[in-house]
């Protein structure tokens, strides 16, 4: 009798079931016990696959998206990626409207996954006729037999993870985890993943992180929005200079704000001291970590989750790009042996 092949039926397959790394050598200096969850291990190498496999299916099961259609999405790389990805196997066409602040690298992978990409400016105001936003929403409209996914204001972004990544942290950490550190952009993923544990035990904290140039961290303490905190900044998909209805501050107990230049070199720490190449967002997490660690957050007994978004690939022309980093100002005295060494032979 002939063993059964064990292949899985496609990519999407392997979506959810991330796994959980304990970091050790980055943490040694700070109080508790810090586990990454790494969302690059994902097909599509970042945590926008469930949200991207789940709304689409979603559709589905409602009779809105049907094989030939179109999928139309505002993205700062990684959720168009994993759009693209899923449309591949269902058969959708996709259409990507994209914030310039994201890296070359990304808007690469988007084409090279046979997606349309209509590159947008970045600093400008969310309700401008040329923001990604009003651009996605105007090509929704132009477009027949379209669906905008809208992840901003789509309560099936919060749903996605309280039903996977939410139950994922809590069994792998066999219901001992704390505290949950997780940036916020859409909010989604803060949001529903801290729903689930909440229910579980609602003594974990959830600590949000916030952007420099970002409107989020006032709104939750203040409900106002503070048109005078935004300017532009670097790190992609944490943030935003509108109020996503997709977060659910009620359930975040707090916010910290990190710098665009320090959660850069966390970026890279990370990489070099525990061997984890993972992207820009990721620096930004652990960076939130060193912060709320400072303000006394944390003691021995602290089981803490970090949610790590997305893969270091997609920033091989910022973060990881030392010409990237002197343009900005990122290296100087302190840090500039951080620079990669490179000696050419001839």
């Amino acid at each position: 009798m002939k063993e059964e092949i064990k292949a899985y039926n496609s990519v999407l397959d392997l979506i959810g079931n991330t796994p959980l790394v304990k970091l050790s050598k980055i943490s040694a200096n700070i109080t508790g016990n810090f586990y990454a969850k790494v969302e690059a291990f994902n097909p599509g190498h970042s945590t926008k696959d469930r949200i991207a496999l789940y709304i689409i299916e979603e559709a589905e099961k409602r009779g809105i998206l049907k094989h030939g259609d179109t999928i139309v999405e505002t993205t700062s790389g990684n959720t168009g990626f994993s759009l693209a990805m899923v449309s591949i196997i269902k058969g959708y066409d996709c259409i990507l409207a994209v914030s310039s602040k994201s890296s070359k690298d990304k808007i690469d992978m988007l084409r090279s996954m046979g997606a349309k990409v209509y590159v947008c400016p970045a600093h400008v105001s969310a309700d401008d006729e040329r923001s990604y936003y009003n651009v996605a929403k105007r090509l929704h409209e132009e477009t027949k037999g379209s669906v905008y996914i809208n992840q901003y204001f789509n309560e099936l972004n919060v749903d996605a993870h309280y039903k996977s990544t939410g139950p994922e942290i809590w069994e792998q950490t066999g219901g001992q985890i704390t505290h949950l550190v997780a940036c916020s952009g859409t909010g989604g993923t803060i949001s529903g993943t801290a729903r689930f544990l909440k229910e579980k035990n609602p003594n974990i904290k959830i600590l949000g992180v916030d952007a420099f140039g970002s409107v989020l961290k006032k709104y939750h303490e203040t409900k106002e929005f503070d048109n005078a905190e935004i300017y532009p900044y670097r790190i992609e998909g944490l943030g935003k200079n509108l109020i996503p209805t997709a977060t659910d501050f009620d359930i975040i107990d707090k916010f910290i704000k990190v710098s665009d230049e320090e959660s850069a070199h966390t970026t890279r720490e990370l990489a070099k001291k525990e061997g984890l190449f993972v992207g820009y967002t990721s620096g930004a997490a652990f960076q939130a970590v060193k912060q709320y660690a400072e303000e006394g957050e944390f003691d021995e007994n602290s089981n803490v989750v970090i949610i790590f978004p997305d893969h270091g690939s997609r920033y091989m022309s910022k973060v990881f790009s030392d010409d990237w980093m002197n343009e900005q100002g990122f290296f100087d005295s302190v840090n500039q042996e951080e620079a990669l060494k490179i000696e050419i032979i001839k």
